[in-house]
Parts: structure tokens; sequence; C-alpha cells
């Protein structure tokens, strides 16, 4: 079933590229790794900085929570939310689930303000 983006729809000269990520990528958070991927993706949407989507295959969600908040990307679609316990990342980081047809790439995958090569 097609599940176009509404906002390239509307603004078709949006540039959004998706590449591999080059080496490995951490993601660590309350002193433990909560990711660590050499499949990870880089998601480039000017003018925002470019973010580093890390497959849910290596990603330890028994370190996490999932929370109840969602945001829309008229590009991505919507996003889910995790959390680390007892840190200070409320929502740090996030998913688009069942993303926009343009961006089927990044689907089981997440991104935090926490990611980095390592």
């Amino acid at each position: 079933m097609p599940n176009p983006s509404p906002g390239f729809v509307k603004n078709p000269a949006k540039v959004l590229t998706i590449v591999p990520q080059m080496g490995t990528v951490i993601v660590t958070a309350g002193g433990k790794v909560i990711a660590q991927s050499s499949d990870a993706k880089l998601l480039s949407e000017p003018p925002y900085p470019d973010r580093i989507y890390v497959p849910f295959k290596d990603i330890r969600f028994d370190e996490l929570s999932k929370t109840t908040h969602s945001t829309h990307c008229p590009y991505k679609g919507d996003a889910s939310y995790w959390t680390v316990p007892g840190d200070t990342g409320t929502n740090a980081m996030w998913a688009y689930q069942t993303p926009y047809d343009e961006v089927t790439e990044i689907k089981d995958h997440a991104s935090s303000i926490r990611t980095g090569p390592g």
C-alpha cells in the first residue's frame, strides 16, 4: 500500500539523502552502551544537522523505555520515542517505524542526540 510523503508533494525541491555511515557507531547514555553498529545510515536533511540511524538489531532496547511522546515530520512520518531510565535524556532516541515511501531506508532504525561515530 503506497505511503507517499505529503512534504515532498508540497515541496518537491526538498533534498533529503540517506547513505551508509562509514565505520562503527556507538550510542552511550548513563555510562552504558545503548547501541553499537557497523550498519548505520546517515540522513542529511538541510538545514537540520545530519543524523545517524542505527538498525534496531544493534540497539539494546532492554536498556530503554518507550514513551508516549510522538512527533510528526511531513517528509519522514510519525516518530516514536524512547528514554534511558535514570538518565537525563528523556525522549532521546526516536524512530520512524512506518516511514513514508521516500525514506523507507530508515525503517527499523533509530536515531539519538547521543549517536556518533565510535
